[in-house]
C-alpha cells in the first residue's frame, strides 16, 4: 500500500521540490497533513523513568519490618518522610507530587510489574513499549502507535519531546511518530522562506501536488505554533531538562498542536552505587517539574485534556548492594497525575519479607497491562486488545 512517506519520496524526484525541501522544518514535513488545531481532545504525556526506579525509596513502605531490614544503609528517616497513611510514606524530594495526591490529582498504583520480569534493561523496556510479553512481537509497533493505529480515521501524530532515539511505544504502522527537540525546530533557515515559489508551482502530477501541499501545509503550521505558543513564556519553571521538556509539550499543547500522545525521558535511574543523593536529586527533578507543567496547563485552561503516565522499566532490588546502591529488581510504583484520575493508592505495596523465592525481589500486585487497557479505553478512547492482544483487568484510575 502506498505511504505518504512513499509519495514524499517519489515526488522529490522532482528538481524543483528537491531544491525547496531542504527548507521544510523536518518534524512538520511529517506531520503537517495531520496537525489540525486541537483544542479539545484527550491527551496522554508519558514520562518514562529510565534505568529503572527504586520504587521502595520512591513510595517508602516504611511501617514494613522488612524495609529496616534490607535497608541498613539505603533507609529513609520516617521523619523526613512526607506520610501518605499509617504504612506508606513519599521520599521528601516528593514534595509538590504530596501536593498533587492532597489535591485528589495522582494515582498511585503499588507493585506494578509483569510475568516472569526480566533484569535486563533492553529487555524490560521492549516488554513496556509493546505491552507484549513474547520477545517475538518486541520487533513490532508500540503500544501506542498501534493503539491509533487501530483508531480509524485520519492517522494519528505521536511526539517525542527530547534528542533520544524514538522510543518504540510510539512506533505504529499507520500513525505518525516524531520527534522534536525544541521550538527553534520549527524555525526556518533565515532567509529561505520558499512558499512563493511552492505557490506559483504547478504540476500535473498528484504526488507533486500532495508534497508541494504538504510542504505549504508545514509552513502554516509553523506560523500558527510559532505565533501561539511564543506567547507563552511566562510560565514558571525550575531549571531542570524534564521540566524545559514539559515546558515545550505545554507550549505546543497551548499552540494547538494536534498530537494525542506526547512522550519523553528522564535518565539516570540506574542507581547501582551512591544511590541517595542521585536519587533524591532525580525524585525533586520529577516532581518539581510535573507540578510545574500541570500548573502551566491549568492556568492556560487545558489540564482537564491531560493524563500524566509515569513509569519505569523495573524496579530495584529489596536488599541494597555494597556500594550505597540497588541492582535490577521488578516491580514498582506507576504515576497518574492529572485533574481526571482517581486520586490515591491503588493495591498494596507488596510485602518486603514475603519475595519472590526465586530472586528474593518484590511480588507483584498489578499486570503493566492492566494500567494500559485502562488509559486506552477509559482515557482515549481506544481499541486496548487491539494494542495489548488481549483483554485485560480495568483498575480505579479515572473518576466516574
Amino acid at each position: 500500500m502506498s505511504t505518504r512517506r512513499g509519495f514524499l519520496g517519489a515526488a522529490l524526484s522532482s528538481p524543483s521540490l528537491i531544491a525547496l525541501a531542504p527548507t521544510v522544518p523536518g518534524f512538520l514535513a511529517r506531520t503537517a497533513r495531520v496537525a489540525a488545531p486541537l483544542r479539545d481532545g484527550r491527551v496522554l504525556v508519558v514520562v518514562e523513568l529510565n534505568g529503572g526506579n527504586d520504587g521502595i525509596n520512591t513510595v517508602v513502605p516504611f511501617a514494613d519490618e522488612g524495609y529496616a531490614k534490607h535497608r541498613k544503609t539505603l533507609r529513609l528517616s520516617k521523619d523526613r518522610l512526607i506520610k501518605v497513611d499509617e504504612r506508606i510514606a513519599l521520599h521528601a524530594s516528593l514534595r509538590d507530587v504530596s501536593g498533587l495526591l492532597e489535591a485528589g490529582q495522582l494515582v498511585i498504583a503499588q507493585g506494578v510489574s509483569y510475568p516472569n520480569p526480566s533484569r535486563s534493561h533492553f529487555q524490560s523496556l521492549a516488554t513496556w513499549h509493546t505491552g507484549r510479553l513474547d520477545p517475538q512481537e518486541h520487533k513490532g509497533p508500540g503500544w501506542l502507535g498501534r493503539a491509533l493505529d487501530e483508531a480509524g480515521g485520519v492517522a494519528s501524530t505521536l511526539l517525542q519531546v527530547g534528542s533520544d532515539p524514538l522510543p518504540v511505544a510510539i512506533v505504529g504502522r499507520r500513525s505518525i511518530s516524531t520527534s522534536i527537540e525544541r521550538l527553534d525546530d520549527l524555525t526556518l533557515d533565515a532567509g529561505s522562506d520558499p512558499r512563493s515559489a511552492l505557490a506559483r508551482m504547478r504540476s500535473s502530477d498528484d504526488t507533486e501536488a500532495f508534497v508541494q501541499r504538504t510542504m505549504l501545509d508545514a509552513y502554516t503550521v509553523a506560523d500558527r505554533i510559532q505565533q501561539l505558543a511564543r506567547g507563552t513564556e511566562d510560565a514558571r519553571y525550575p531549571q531542570s531538562n524534564l521540566a524545559s521538556r514539559l515546558r515545550l509539550v505545554a507550549r505546543l499543547m497551548k499552540g494547538g498542536l494536534a498530537s494525542r500522545v506526547f512522550y519523553t525521558l528522564q535518565t539516570g535511574y540506574d542507581t547501582h552505587y551512591a544511590q541517595p543523593d542521585t536519587h533524591a536529586n532525580l525524585l525533586l527533578e520529577l516532581s518539581s517539574a510535573l507540578k510545574a507543567f500541570l500548573d502551566d496547563l491549568s492556568a492556560a485552561r487545558l489540564a482537564d485534556r491531560v493524563v500524566v503516565l509515569v513509569f519505569s522499566e523495573f524496579g530495584r532490588t529489596v536488599r541494597e548492594n555494597g556500594s550505597a546502591g540497588t541492582d535490577h529488581g521488578t516491580s514498582g510504583p506507576v504515576f497518574l497525575a492529572g485533574p481526571n484520575v482517581n486520586g490515591g493508592l491503588v493495591g498494596a505495596a507488596p510485602s518486603l519479607l514475603d519475595l519472590d523465592p526465586t530472586h528474593g525481589d518484590l511480588r507483584t500486585t498489578f499486570d503493566f497491562r492492566w494500567i494500559y487497557a485502562t488509559v486506552l479505553e477509559e482515557w482515549l478512547g481506544l481499541p486496548a486488545k487491539a494494542a495489548l492482544g488481549d483483554e485485560f483487568e480495568r483498575l480505579p484510575l479515572f473518576r466516574a
